[in-house]
Order: C-alpha cells, then structure tokens, then sequence
C-alpha cells in the first residue's frame, strides 16, 4: 500500500500503484486539511461572496453571477460541456495515472473540495476501474479541461470505463463494484477539471518507459559491439573522465561491464583503427538521451506533488485567488525535451542495424540473410527502422511553441502540453520498435559469430530473447517477430 500525503509522491510509487496494483490510501490528518479548505468554499457560498468558478461562469463568463440555487447545476454543467475530447483514448495505464495524480493534487487542501470526492477517486483506482478519456482535445491551459472532464464523468456514475479488461457504462461498473456516485457541489467540477494531470499522467508513462528502453539500449548496443568486433577501447574510462558529464561516464562504465569477459569484442588496431560513430560514440549519445530523461524526471516529480488548478483556496487567509497554476508551460518544455533523447536513442539504434546488415559495412552475410539474393533476410527490417526514425523526426517538432487563443481571448496563451506528452509516448512506440529490431539483427550476427564467445551478461540478453525471436534460418513474416520483440522489451527488465 503507498500512502498518499499530496506532497511526497514519487515516480517510484506511481509505477508501484499504477503498474503494480499496489492500492492506494489517504495518510491520517489529510482529510482535517482537506475539509477546512472546504468549509472555506462553503463559508463564501453562505456569505455570497463573490468569487470565480464557484459562483460565477467559467473563461470569458468569469462576470456572470450564478444564483446559490445553481450552484450545483453550474458544476455539473462544467463536467457536461467540457467533456468533448475525441480521438481513441488513453490506455488503461496512463487513465489510471491520470486519476491516482488528480487525487494528489487534491489532497493539499487548496482545491475546496470534499474528502468524499477524493476518496471516490481512488475508490476507482483500487478497483480497478479507469475512466475511458479522449486523448485529443487539451489545450494544456486552462489545464487539460476536455480529458479531465471525461476522467470526472465516472465519478458521478457517467461516461465510460474499462473495467475487468473491457469496455464498461461507468454506472455498472459502479454497481458491480458496490461504489456510490456522488453529487457535485460548489467548486468541485472546476477542482477535478482545471489542472496538469492529463499532460502529466502521459509524461510519467513516457518516463518510465523511456528508463526502462534507455537499460535496454545499452544491453544491445554491447551485443551489436559484439556482432561486429566492435573496439572496446573507446569505452576506457579516462575517455569519458576527460569529458566529465556523469551520464557519459556511467553509460561507458556499464558498458564496459557489460562487455568484460566477451571474446568477439576487438582492440583498437587489432580489425581497423577506430568505429563508426554509431559503434565508438554510444555512451556520448546514450548519455546525453538520460541527460534529458533525468531533467523531465525532476520537472514531473515537481509536478505529481503540485496544486494545479484554480482558483486556490486558502484557510488560513479566508482566501480564494485566481492565479495560473494550471498552466502547462514547465511540462510542455519537458516533454519536447524528451522528445529529443528519444529521437536520438533511435537514431542511433538505426544506424546500427544498418552497419549490421549491409555488405559494404561488415563481414557478415549480406543483410544477415541465410541465402543472400534467394531470400532478402533483414534488409527491409532496416527499410521499417528508417520509417519509424523518420516519424519520429515529424513528432520531434515542439508543441510547445504553439499556441492558440481561447474563451473569447481571456485565455490567450497555450501550452500545448499534452499534444507535446502524447507525441512523445508516441515516438517512445516508435524508439522500442527499432530497438527491437536492433535486437532481433545483433542476435543474428553473435550467431554467425559464435554466441558461446559472447559477454555472459549480453548472453544472458540473447539466451531470454531468443525464446521470443528464433534464429533466421529463412525468410518470414518478420512483422511477427518484431511485434514479438517489442512486446517483450514491453516486459523485460534488464538485471
């Protein structure tokens, strides 16, 4: 179980209650908080103060005053209105992420809203029922309004989920799991809609994934080096000391692990005098792609802890202020960031399948094919590389320099932080797919080498992901296998 506190949650416990099912509880005394900045909300209401989004209209309504009568209505007219996302939906994954960081957004006490609501939150997320949320229609400022929208419907017993591996109304999924709908009140749609977490919820998916392909781009960037009789010497720990950035450094030093006892890697002068860049600079561009990954790290962590929404209730002062918070701008920059070092990790990745199956670049057979001209072998599994590092370039264009006013221009400047989020998990899709197919093409070389003189470690890798690619002996239907590699990589953990 990890206990939620609104401020220390850590991408570590995100993928323990996420991907784990580990379930998830408020700690003592959060809900003393959170019900002091809801008696602050329901104090305004009974004096009529004045204030926006609990009793006024939303964007360019701001000066519209709502009757008390209403107040409820305009709530849940906020949910029905916004919830517009279109496109296919998230995943399960990511809709689970989404509901686990609302809930810690909203435990601070700064949002005036009701135990009883977070608490349904993450009634939901035990049991295991996830909100079916659009994955397009966020303009990463107000928040992600048109995905949360969708994320709030299940709450009051509406919209759809996926529930037990399919499809589901959300309100027989909720009478199947015994869990009542609740009713909005004062402020509370505005609290579940106006924040970060659709944009965010994508970016920590994308993280993880993204340390996880990282690892395992090193284990088979060592078993290519061996495929190829690469040069370990450029691996010598003086070489990345003299450059001195510590992701350098520690990629050269694994590496190095990796590759201590295998006899198919070569000594500078021994086959030729140096590699290619694609061979001698992995631990340069390998580096530099967990540079990115460990700046987006910290900027989510940040956020997974934040208050996003507005405006923010404050006991202590009798105060409501409207400021910003929701707005998308530190995550947006993050994850056009990311984009990059995932577009690298597969570039490079690309440019090592290729040294491995043409002719002109290695002593192995002709595009790894077992009867070169009779049977083409992997030479159009480094036509689908190029493809996908192609698109990638495509998606690798920020979203974040974009924007488009809103509301009648209240809302004149956008993050377009969750397009930037979604085109980064995409291109992740796309990275794993070559790494794939680099895994798939090294395997065949270290076999034409002699797989009992490899490294034990990268051995180890070959032994594991044979079992989900066999040895090409004759032309297939390589899709098969590749889709076989990736889902693998999906799961595999490197040890």
């Amino acid at each position: 179980m990890v206990i939620l506190t609104g401020e220390t949650l850590t991408l570590d416990e995100v993928k323990r209650i996420v991907m784990d099912r580990e379930s998830a509880e408020l700690s003592k005394g959060t809900e003393n908080t959170v019900s002091k900045s809801r008696e602050t909300v329901e104090a305004m209401v009974s004096e009529k103060e004045t204030v926006y989004g609990i009793n006024t209209g939303f964007g360019k309504f701001s000066d519209v005053i709502i009757d008390e009568a209403d107040l409820e209505t305009l709530q849940l007219n906020l949910i029905h209105s916004h919830a517009c996302g279109v496109g296919e939906p998230f995943s399960e994954t990511i809709s689970r992420t989404m509901l686990l960081l609302r809930a810690n957004a909203l435990i601070r006490g700064h949002s005036g809203v009701r135990p009883i609501l977070i608490r349904q939150m993450l009634a939901l997320l035990n049991a295991g029922i996830h909100p079916v949320v659009p994955q397009q229609g966020s303009l990463g400022a107000s928040g992600d309004l048109a995905p949360l929208a969708h994320l709030a419907l299940p709450l009051l017993g509406e919209g759809d989920v996926f529930y037990q591996g399919k499809p589901l109304a959300a309100s027989d999924a909720l009478r199947d799991a015994s869990i009542e709908p609740v009713t909005l009140q004062a402020k509370e749609g505005l609290a579940l809609i106006n924040g970060t977490q659709a944009m965010t919820a994508v970016g920590v998916v994308t993280c993880l994934e993204m340390e996880r392909l990282l690892n395992q781009s090193e284990q088979i960037a060592s078993m290519t080096l061996e495929g190829l009789h690469g040069i370990i010497d450029a691996f010598a720990p003086d070489v990345h000391r003299l450059r001195g950035h510590q992701e350098q450094v520690d990629v050269a030093a694994r590496i190095r692990s990796l590759l201590q006892d295998s006899r198919l890697t070569t000594r500078q002068g021994e086959k030729r005098v140096q590699d290619a860049y694609s061979l001698r600079c992995i631990p340069q561009v390998l580096g530099a792609s967990w540079q990115t990954l460990n700046y987006v790290r910290e900027k989510l962590e940040i956020e997974i802890n934040a208050v996003t929404d507005n405006p923010l209730i404050f006991p202590e002062t009798n105060q409501a202020i409207s400021g910003g918070n929701f707005h998308g701008e530190p995550i947006a920059l993050a994850m056009d960031f990311l984009k990059l070092g995932i577009a690298e990790t597969a570039n490079i990745a690309e440019r090592r399948i290729e040294r491995l199956v043409n002719p002109q670049l290695n002593d192995l057979p002709p595009f790894l094919s077992p009867n070169p001209g009779l049977e083409s072998g992997a030479m159009i599994m480094q036509y689908t590389a190029a493809s996908l590092v192609s698109e990638n370039k495509t998606l690798a264009h920020p979203a974040s320099v974009d924007s488009i006013p809103s509301s009648a221009n209240q809302e004149d400047h956008v993050s377009m932080g969750t397009i930037a989020a979604r085109h980064a998990h995409t291109m992740l899709g796309n990275a794993r797919r070559v790494v794939a197919i680099e895994l798939i093409c090294a395997m065949q070389a270290v076999t034409h080498r002699g797989v009992d003189q490899m490294a034990s470690q990268t051995r180890e890798l070959y032994k594991h992901a044979r079992k989900m690619v066999p040895s090409i002996s004759a032309d297939r239907i390589f899709a098969r296998d590749i889709e076989a590699m990736e889902n693998w990589l999906m799961r595999y953990s490197v040890g």
